[in-house]
């Protein structure tokens, strides 16, 4: 088997998500009987860092607010729902648009607000 550097291996961590470094934590307690925590919390930052550059948001309708017609107008625009649906999501609350890119969910959420509705991005 060919020796990794330490550069290769860290490259090979960045490239990997979450699950997969933990499974590799996992195997590494297994096989060795040591926990290289270490090695896992120095590799977060770095799989943070991507994560914030591809950070995608869920537009959370909290609550429809007096204009429920007008904000049920938005929910279909948005969402391409028909009406019940979107009375549905109005009426109960729920997600509108799910892992979006941020810039979408804040122009989603504007609309809704501006329309009367409470909304959180999650």
């Amino acid at each position: 088997m060919a020796k990794f550097t330490k550069d290769e291996f860290i490259k090979g961590l960045k490239e990997m998500t979450i699950l997969e470094v933990k499974e590799l934590v996992d195997a590494m307690k297994e096989e060795f009987g040591v926990d290289p925590s270490a090695v896992a919390v120095a590799a977060a930052p770095v799989a943070g860092a991507e994560a914030e550059e591809t950070s995608t948001k869920t537009v959370v309708l909290k609550n429809a607010g007096a204009a429920k017609i007008a904000v049920i107008k938005v929910i279909r625009d948005i969402t391409g729902l028909g009406l019940v649906e979107a009375k549905g999501i109005a009426d109960n609350g729920g997600n509108i648009k799910e892992n979006i890119p941020t810039d979408e969910a804040n122009e989603i959420k504007a609309k809704l607000e501006e329309a009367g509705a409470t909304v959180e991005l999650a």
